[in-house]
């Protein structure tokens, strides 16, 4: 008999369950009822773009959380996640004679926003919208920390393992505007992904290969050690530089994973530069949630920062990690049960804590029965599920009538 593809199994629901966690981190650290514009350019907030006030045509514009829900509702609105240093666009010159209902004065413009195409639906280097309707393949898309614009895995310029164990990405064209990035991802970031040809299957493994390519700011040196190409050399690095993202240091989950080098004196990238290391100056780069601390912080980097406008990478709390757990404890990101249970009166409070908590034990007793056994979980074992709930609950109810 076919398996029907309408019917949820384990891994779809709990698949649902992650993207829904995601999105809510996302929007946790934006604040949905105050318009964002009086606080300036804030370091980092949830942005949107409206379709049907600024259209492709039109000069590209993004507001804040609190104006996609009360000044567009019901327009054509499309999440741009999140953006860093920008100040809310509602209601301003390049909306015309709209105006913005929470903070109706304000600037004609912000000058110093940052905008590229996703402000009018199109992401990576294909300039493709997403969803795409044209497309094909069910591929992934992923931000690049440095000029966070959106790629699909197969436009990065290199192949990738279990994408979801990588952390921070910066793409090829961002690591070519700050050359000296590949000096510290040829020591810090996750090894390249190259394909090795086999008789039966083709195995992909992490090497770190010396690169013909030249940087006139980095002169061409070399190791004292050749980087080892043996499967099972590169298997240790891989277990080695890369982690699992459910087994985060106690400092990566504060969002400050360590401060960046900071003596005056000496220069961290002269001092990496000097051992010679290199690795293919091609491709999307991946790094662990650590790599921004190992970044020299003298006075000379910190002007190579600036002049190429990366000087954000010196900051811990610029990370999307950091904005989540700042927004998750704030009280505009608290829990969405929390937020309905304070209207309520402290029964009420408690029936519905214990509603919740009773469905949550329940229906993961269900999953975890269901994965156990290898059986999957079909529309008519959740129907029949939650009647002998129902009639569980009947017989308690009447029962505290007897």
């Amino acid at each position: 008999m076919a398996e029907n593809k309408d019917e949820p199994n384990t891994e779809d629901i709990v698949a649902d369950e992650e993207e829904l966690e995601e999105a809510l981190c996302v929007l946790a650290g934006s604040d949905p009822n105050n318009c964002s514009y009086s606080r300036g350019y804030v370091k980092r907030q949830a942005v949107f773009a409206c379709s049907t006030c600024t259209p492709s045509t039109a000069e590209p514009a993004g507001v804040c959380l609190a104006c996609a829900n009360k000044c567009h509702e019901g327009h054509e609105i499309f999440e741009l996640y999140t953006k860093r240093n920008f100040r809310c666009d509602c209601g301003n010159g390049k909306f015309g004679d709209f105006e913005c209902q929470l903070i109706p004065a304000r600037d004609n413009e912000n000058n110093k926003n940052s905008y590229n195409h996703n402000f009018h639906g199109c992401y990576c280097t294909c300039d493709r919208p997403y969803p795409d309707a044209d497309d094909q393949v069910n591929d992934e898309m992923i931000q690049c920390v440095t000029c966070e614009d959106w790629f699909h895995t197969r436009h990065l310029g290199c192949a990738m393992v279990e994408p979801e164990e990588l952390q921070e990405m910066v793409c090829e064209s961002c690591m070519s505007k700050a050359p000296f990035l590949w000096t510290y991802a040829a020591h810090f970031a996750v090894p390249p992904v190259v394909s090795v040809s086999h008789p039966e299957e083709d195995v992909e493994v992490d090497v770190e290969e010396g690169s013909d390519k030249e940087d006139d700011s980095e002169p061409s040196q070399t190791g004292d050690e050749e980087p080892s190409t043996s499967l099972e050399h590169t298997k240790q690095e891989e277990v080695t530089n890369r982690r699992s993202p459910c087994k985060r240091t106690h400092e990566e989950m504060t969002g400050s994973p360590g401060k960046a080098t900071s003596k005056s004196e000496d220069c961290r990238l002269k001092e990496l530069q000097a051992q010679g290391l290199e690795r293919p100056r091609e491709g999307a780069v991946f790094w662990p949630y650590s790599w921004r601390s190992k970044l020299c912080t003298c006075t000379s980097c910190k002007r190579a920062y600036v002049a190429v406008q990366v000087q954000f990478l010196m900051d811990q709390a610029d990370t999307i990690l950091a904005y989540e757990n700042k927004g998750l404890d704030e009280p505009f990101g608290q829990h969405p049960l929390m937020a309905l249970t304070s209207s309520l009166n402290h029964v009420q409070q408690l029936e519905v804590i214990y509603g919740y908590n009773e469905l949550t034990t329940v229906i993961t007793a269900f999953l975890e029965k269901c994965a156990a056994e290898g059986k999957t979980v079909t529309a008519e074992a959740v129907h029949q599920y939650f009647e002998e709930l129902r009639a569980r609950k009947r017989r308690r109810t009447n029962a505290g009538y007897q």
